[in-house]
């Protein structure tokens, strides 16, 4: 009955229903219908209407829905749990108040302005604050994006709102290591926090309060050029109870030579612990002997997702002692520099082969060389690779820009027993021939194709009678068409964009 109403509302139906008796079946005889009963849309168990507005994920659809009736509409109003508003809401503390009045139980509201003029009206600034903490008592989630006149005023009229639990900050130019302060003092079960290019935060005095009094789970800092990797040992026993850290510098502020010689130091005598962490991904960071990411690479007993992109200073020790520590880790992603930067990680096979030891549960890899233009060379082979897929219940493999990805590599891959989806980008030693080994695949159902000089329409021929595939995706080969990949598998994407050649 319920999926019935559902779909008949979907359609834009008025008026009465008809409703089917829970016995009646198909292949019943469905010429008598005298035991079927008109049921009027006022007429719907209040609980039957609420489930179908749950059922309605589009805000288009739930605006549709609270226009069929007054009483719709009031139902609707009262179970909508989120907005996201921005360019167009004018006036915008006015309108921001309406929808606050309307909907009294919302618990997650996003203020969004990218590419805001000053031709679309004024922007929310502090008073939307003021009037989201007056109007939404309950509210748990708050995401400010490009909000350049929401103050460190504004951030402290939301101290009020107790059951806030996440604070995403993106691009808030106004708000400083102040602002942060007053709200992890006021909002004491706030579990998220994410702060992205906020160029007034410069002081870490929040963080320590948070480490010390707060419940954080989830740290992001994306591009705050006031905090450092040193400044997260201010997290102190907050270590112990985050999940998530995400933490990426600007490339421009990338140096290895600047840094607290005594953070190390500081590391060891918090006695840092990360026994909880599952999550960590550092993008343009530092780890060196005695730097602090150093150490917390080496505490994490849970970690089951590291992403490491650009990072100086890395070390086959490094993952020797990581591996030995999270023998939980189901997925990795390295993205490095090649032999012929200056900023080059010294890792070698042994990394890989001290995770194919120590990491059984290791299910995805992706390796990468940032390299601009053509792949250079590097200390890792292929029997690296290999050395991890033989030893795991490996699915998932990323080649990017990985020089010693050729042929011979295509077919020493092609006895991974449990690898189900390979993508290979600017592998440019893999011909028609190293992709014919891809039918003796035993498990290969996804492939992904980028940038590689080396594969034609000619060595896809050759995947065509194994129907092996599930899908297939092509992107900018310039020796693949558009017909080369037809009949190749189930599902096949293809685009072509050349300008990276030139």
């Amino acid at each position: 009955m319920q999926a019935f109403v559902f779909l008949w509302h979907l359609k834009g139906i008025k008026g009465p229903i008809r409703e089917i008796p829970s016995w009646h079946h198909p292949g019943d005889n469905a010429s008598d219908d005298s035991d079927l009963t008109e049921v009027q849309m006022e007429d719907l168990p209040e609980v039957l209407i609420s489930d179908i507005v749950r059922r309605l994920h589009k805000t288009s659809d739930q605006n549709s829905f609270s226009l069929v009736s007054k009483h719709f509409y009031t139902i609707e109003a009262d179970l909508r749990n989120s907005i996201r508003v921005g360019c167009g809401l004018d006036p915008a503390a006015e309108a921001l108040a309406s929808l606050c009045r309307r909907f009294p139980n919302l618990t997650k509201v996003e203020i969004a302005y990218s590419g805001w003029m000053s031709t679309f009206g004024k922007q929310l600034d502090n008073q939307a604050l003021s009037i989201l903490s007056t109007n939404c008592q309950s509210l748990t989630d708050l995401t400010l994006s490009f909000c350049s006149f929401i103050t460190d005023s504004g951030l402290r009229c939301l101290t009020s709102c107790q059951k806030l639990t996440s604070l995403k900050l993106n691009f808030a130019p106004a708000i400083s290591s102040s602002g942060l302060l007053s709200i992890v003092v006021g909002c004491k079960n706030l579990s998220m926090l994410h702060l992205i290019h906020c160029m007034k935060v410069t002081s870490v005095e929040w963080l320590e309060y948070i480490g010390k009094m707060g419940s954080l789970e989830d740290l992001c800092i994306v591009k705050c050029r006031g905090i450092s990797e040193d400044s997260l040992v201010k997290l102190g026993p907050g270590w112990k109870r985050l999940r998530k850290l995400e933490f990426r510098k600007d490339p421009h502020n990338m140096n290895p030579k600047t840094h607290n010689p005594f953070s190390g130091e500081s590391w060891h005598l918090r006695q840092i612990s990360c026994e909880i962490l599952k999550e960590v991904s550092l993008v343009n960071c530092v780890i060196e002997p005695e730097r602090g990411l150093s150490f917390l690479l080496s505490s994490c007993a849970s970690l089951e997702k590291l992403t490491l992109d650009t990072c100086t200073g890395l070390r086959d020790s490094d993952f020797i002692t990581l591996s030995q520590n999270s023998h939980g880790l189901r997925s990795i992603s390295l993205r490095l520099f090649s032999q012929s930067s200056s900023y080059q990680a010294t890792l070698t096979d042994a990394s890989f082969r001290a995770l194919s030891i120590n990491c059984p549960t290791l299910e995805e890899v992706e390796l990468a060389f940032c390299d601009s233009e053509f792949p250079a060379a590097s200390s890792i082979t292929i029997e690296g690779i290999l050395a991890v897929i033989n030893s795991c219940s490996f699915r998932v493999l990323v080649l990017k820009s990985a020089c010693f990805f050729n042929d011979v590599a295509m077919e020493a891959l092609s006895s991974a027993s449990f690898l189900e989806c390979l993508e290979i980008e600017r592998c440019q030693e893999v011909t028609d021939f190293g992709i014919g080994f891809v039918s003796k695949f035993p498990c290969l159902a996804n492939l992904t194709i980028c940038k590689c000089l080396g594969v034609t329409d000619d060595g896809l021929k050759l995947l065509v009678e194994s129907k092996m595939l599930d899908s297939l995706v092509v992107k900018d080969c310039p020796r693949i068409s558009d017909q080369g990949v037809q009949g190749v598998a189930r599902q096949v994407a293809y685009s072509q964009d050349l300008s990276w050649l030139f």
